[in-house]
């Protein structure tokens, strides 16, 4: 941290040598009590002189740098690298889906599972007797069989 070291330290300049001081205690220069001396003496400072002491000991480091590219994992197609989600081999049966089919498959899972939610809630709370949540179970089941036969044809 160059300059004039009597110069007053912003809350910046404190937790940019909070975030040096983490750096260095991760790469092992630092114990944990030696660490934790220094990330007080960081936060009381009031001059960038009392800043720089706390690293004088300490090698410089570039927080700003990016890591080497050799530590980059690189994509095994080129579809891997417009997506965080990792792709699966395999096929599903969502594959010859549309994306707005695909969207509402999903949105009907979804829904679902909070509707079964929301009744087993109800049930315990006493709000809906349980022989009309087994009327709904029952409606439930009889459109996914309509649903599976529909989509047979």
């Amino acid at each position: 941290m160059p300059g004039d070291p009597r110069i007053r330290a912003a809350d910046a300049d404190r937790d940019r040598a909070a975030a040096l001081l983490r750096e260095h205690h991760a790469a092992g220069r630092l114990t944990a009590g030696e660490f934790h001396d220094r990330l007080e003496k960081a936060m009381d400072a009031r001059t960038m002189g009392e800043l720089d002491d706390l690293m004088a000991d300490l090698p410089a480091i570039d927080l700003y740098q990016l890591p080497d590219a050799s530590l980059r994992r690189m994509p095994q197609r080129p579809s891997q690298a417009l997506s965080l989600i990792p792709q699966d081999a395999g096929k599903t049966e969502l594959d010859g889906l549309s994306a707005a089919a695909t969207a509402v498959v999903a949105w009907a899972t979804v829904a679902t599972a909070l509707v079964a939610i929301g009744l087993v809630t109800a049930v315990l709370i006493g709000a809906v007797s349980a022989w009309a949540f087994a009327g709904l179970v029952a409606a439930a089941l009889a459109w996914i069989v309509f649903l599976i036969r529909r989509s047979g044809r």
